[in-house]
């Protein structure tokens, strides 16, 4: 496993099934990490770290590290979002925030910002930029919201 990443993408995606883990898994299809398994990390981008913006295909049943926000949900008509930011110092890292829930995707981006700007403030750093992906579900059968960072 590499010990510092060196790229990142920032991605979201909503599907609907028959049943809330498929929903699940067909988002993380329609966001392009899918086929991988996501190892669950907190809230640091290392310092240096590059976007890529042209999306990456890794191979099957790779180990990615990834902080995401995940709602899942078989209950008709409900609204589900998910959302996740980054928020961007000048010279040191940066600080990845996520948020999923019964929410609409501005909510959750509302939100997302929000818990950025306060993680700046109690690390006492200056924030030079965020970027943040947000989408909303309205479910029929079964539906699922998925943001997320996978570095590498």
């Amino acid at each position: 496993m590499i010990t510092k990443p060196e790229r990142f993408m920032i991605v979201a995606a909503t599907a609907e099934t028959n049943h809330a883990l498929t929903a699940f898994d067909a988002a993380l299809l329609k966001a392009g990490i899918g086929n991988v398994n996501l190892v669950r990390l907190s809230s640091i981008l290392p310092p240096g770290c590059k976007e890529e913006k042209n999306g990456i295909s890794f191979p099957p049943g790779a180990f990615v590290p990834t902080a995401y926000g995940a709602a899942c949900s078989e209950n008709k008509g409900e609204l589900i979002s998910a959302a996740v930011g980054i928020g961007f110092s000048e010279d040191s890292f940066g600080v990845i925030m996520e948020h999923s829930g019964n929410c609409d995707a501005e909510a959750a981006r509302v939100k997302v910002e929000e818990m950025i700007r306060e993680a700046f403030a109690n690390r006492g750093l200056e924030l030079k930029g965020i970027k943040i992906k947000s989408v909303e579900h309205r479910v029929e059968k079964a539906g699922a919201a998925v943001a997320a960072v996978a570095l590498w």
